[in-house]
């Protein structure tokens, strides 16, 4: 059983009747002026005045410091602190971690990905090392299995070839690339039962070579290695779509195990979002006339809440997590409006935004997948979009929930250090608060490697 599906069972098996959106409620002293927040529909000057004055820089407070941080210093020590803390509690509990857990999402590939992204925020050449032996963990133990980022090969062998570039070992790293090439057969084939979703599927390996020419460079894998894929999954979703009459309504449809998935992880919010992408160039035709309405499908699926469903027959409004429900869907939207310049793909945005301020603190825990930094990270996202530092200000109150990691009786999941599911994604959310123009949910946002090279001139 996948780590993913495990935890799918556990969902079905324990009673969440407590509380309807498997929210917390917020206890006396938790949080204090998060209870005292705007009216979600205000600008950011109608947050909780204090509140804001006490995390971000205004011009009220003056505070000092860092000249290109929004971040007062004081949170930023705080969360600087509590990284070495989480970071020495991770390290010791990896000691009993399932040692042939390859993963990015719950392996040894999501801890190397964790130290390369505080390399990149420190520029610490000591995290760049401890990254590399991580690496050399998984890519001892690759399966030739699985093929996609997350779940897969493709995760070792990408951030095996990016940790690789980054210490100018050429040789090793071209190699990773080489062996990551040699799974698109399996990923292109028309006969395959591979599924097109994020965790498992096409979209999953192509994140996989859109992430090398992000972060190594253009043509690090060719164009037309990157087409072949795209077409593979533009013809599953057609074929799927044709299968189930919805051709006009929905162009291109998508299922996992034989159910229609609507967010991030096993969904169609997650093969939109990354078909969109500037690096997959996809033809403009095929965004206009396949992605877009597809897109509006959805769209018109979400609750009266602002929230999305799980799947398409599932018409429960409970999750809000980056797997199923807005925290996911979010992307999806904020990269339509970038693509497509409609307004209302970042009406919809902000709205989903809304629904996470008010449901996204979690009972799953702190984790990204389906924890309280991966909702955080939609803030982060949402901010760098539209520099409104009302969602900079969400971000860190996000962010101060988890600096109390452990004392909200938040439920312990499997792989309580891994980068999905556990503290390391915690860790990966609240170092990008430090560097929110730059911030990246782990295995699903691309970076760029220009600001890339602005943070490390900076360090």
């Amino acid at each position: 059983m996948t780590p993913h599906e495990n935890w799918k069972l556990r969902k079905r098996t324990r009673a969440t009747t407590s509380h309807r959106y498997s929210a917390l409620r917020i206890r006396a002293g938790d949080l204090a002026d998060l209870a005292a927040a705007i009216p979600v529909a205000g600008a950011a000057g109608a947050e909780d005045s204090t509140g804001l004055a006490r995390l971000l820089k205004t011009q009220s407070n003056g505070a000092s410091g860092d000249a290109r941080s929004p971040i007062v210093p004081n949170f930023t020590r705080r969360i600087q602190t509590k990284i070495k803390d989480l970071l020495q509690q991770m390290e010791e509990g990896l000691k009993t971690a399932d040692p042939h857990d390859r993963s990015a999402y719950t392996g040894w590939t999501g801890i190397a990905l964790l130290y390369l992204q505080l390399y990149r925020v420190t520029c610490d050449q000591a995290h760049l090392l401890r990254s590399l032996d991580y690496v050399k963990r998984t890519l001892r133990n690759l399966s030739g299995r699985k093929v996609a980022f997350l779940c897969g090969d493709a995760g070792p062998l990408a951030v095996g070839a990016v940790v690789y570039h980054r210490l100018k070992s050429d040789c090793e790293a071209q190699e990773c690339v080489t062996k990551l090439l040699q799974l698109q057969r399996t990923v292109v084939c028309g006969d395959s039962d591979l599924p097109d979703e994020l965790l498992y599927g096409r979209a999953g390996y192509l994140y996989a070579l859109l992430y090398l020419n992000t972060e190594i460079g253009p043509g690090t894998v060719c164009q037309s290695a990157v087409n072949e894929v795209v077409a593979a999954i533009i013809e599953s979703g057609k074929a799927l779509s044709r299968e189930e009459r919805k051709s006009e309504r929905c162009p291109l449809l998508y299922q996992w195990h034989r159910k229609q998935y609507v967010g991030a992880a096993h969904g169609m919010a997650g093969i939109y979002y990354m078909l969109m992408q500037p690096a997959a160039n996809v033809d403009p035709d095929t965004l206009t006339e396949m992605v877009k309405p597809s897109i509006d499908y959805l769209r018109h699926k979400r609750f009266r809440s602002g929230n999305y469903p799980s799947s398409l027959s599932n018409e429960t409004d409970r999750l809000v997590h980056w797997c199923h429900g807005a925290p996911g869907v979010i992307h999806m939207l904020m990269q339509a409006y970038q693509v497509f310049k409609e307004e209302k793909y970042l009406k919809d945005a902000m709205e989903c935004s809304d629904v996470i301020w008010q449901r996204g603190l979690l009972r799953k825990g702190y984790g990204v997948c389906h924890g309280t930094a991966g909702n955080g990270y939609s803030f982060l996202s949402l901010y760098r979009l539209t520099q409104d530092k009302k969602y900079l200000y969400r971000a860190c109150k996000f962010a101060e929930w988890c600096l109390e990691y452990g004392a909200h009786g938040c439920r312990i999941p499997d792989r309580p250090y891994s980068l999905f599911e556990g503290m390391a994604g915690t860790i990966h959310f609240l170092s990008d608060v430090l560097v929110p123009e730059t911030s990246r949910f782990p295995a699903f946002e691309l970076g760029s490697s220009q600001m890339d090279k602005k943070v490390q001139k900076d360090c």
